[in-house]
């Protein structure tokens, strides 16, 4: 699926994301606006929501409570300012209270739904309203939090669950520095595949529509062709591409997010199969989550290795 994050007015207070559904606009909307729905996306991987409440009119309330991994639980209240079905909805949301009851965060965010060549182009605009000094941390991961909630629809919209293989990691650098180190030859040269594996690169065009061409030397000495194609380039936010020759077995589509938190980088690779069997079977012959984690570890390493020379200035 096409992905964009567009340049934002204010990079802590405002947050543009638009967003392409392989689904019609009058079904995502209807993921919007039935509490049913909403309770099995909304927010961050591995958050559950035990309360979904919401009026959906004008003046309308929202009720959330959003439970965490470590079992801590986040409400949240909102009211509904505009709805348009199927085209626009316009709400204001607060959280993180006070003892007074007081909220720390109000954010005005306005969500349209737009048809797109049969499917739904989405665009979803945050802007912080006000904001306690205390609640001023939760801007840092405002973007990251909205890209995994909005990954988690598109799970639910397409139908993708048992197709995909989803790694992440966290990079303690700019994310202009770690796209920089996917996108250049000789730096993914020095950190792509698993432990012991080299790489020679013949061609890459990080652009639409480009070609990247490599081959991958195992440690034991076989070597892998690999044929990439790219679809999104959103420097430095996100790649959109397929691997591996079109209608031949195992091809899959990759989708590699990058997501600013404060000084470091939350990166999201999603790696998603034609079935569940498809998917099954690489997991078996190649170990592909392993080495999918030991590849963004090699990855952090390098670019730890990038971010030393800048600091020596």
């Amino acid at each position: 699926m096409n992905a964009k994050a567009e340049p934002r007015p204010s990079a802590s207070r405002e947050l543009t994301i638009t967003r392409i559904f392989a689904a019609p606009r009058s079904l995502v909307f209807q993921a919007w606006t039935d509490p049913k729905h909403m309770a099995q996306w909304w927010g961050p991987y591995d958050s559950t929501m035990p309360v979904c409440e919401m009026d959906v009119r004008p003046g309308g309330a929202i009720r959330i409570e959003m439970r965490g991994p470590d079992g801590a639980v986040y409400p949240m209240k909102g009211v509904f300012r505009e709805i348009v079905p199927p085209e626009r909805l316009v709400f204001a949301t607060t959280a993180m209270e006070d003892e007074a009851g007081k909220p720390g965060l109000e954010v005005l965010n306005t969500v349209t739904f737009a048809e797109h060549r049969g499917q739904t182009r989405l665009t979803l605009h945050a802007r912080v309203v006000k904001i306690a000094p205390a609640a001023a941390a939760t801007l840092a991961g405002m973007e990251a939090g909205w890209t995994q909630s909005l990954d988690r629809l598109e799970d639910r919209l397409t139908g993708t669950a048992g197709r995909e293989i989803v790694v992440a990691r966290v990079i303690h650098a700019p994310r202009e520095l770690v796209f920089k180190a996917w996108t250049e030859p000789e730096h993914v040269a020095q950190w792509w595949g698993p432990n012991g594996f080299t790489n020679t690169i013949h061609e890459m065009d990080v652009r639409p529509g480009g070609v990247w061409r490599f081959v991958m030397h195992g440690p034991d000495g076989v070597d892998y062709p690999n044929r990439i194609v790219f679809s999104e380039v959103v420097k430095p936010e996100r790649l959109v591409y397929t691997h591996g020759e079109e209608g031949e077995p195992g091809q899959f589509h990759v989708r590699v997010t990058f997501a600013a938190v404060g000084a470091v980088t939350h990166l999201t690779m999603r790696l998603l199969f034609r079935s569940a069997t498809e998917r099954d079977d690489v997991v078996a012959k190649v170990n592909a989550v392993v080495g999918a984690n030991q590849t963004l570890g090699r990855l952090a390493e390098h670019v730890a290795k990038m971010v030393l020379p800048l600091q020596a200035r």
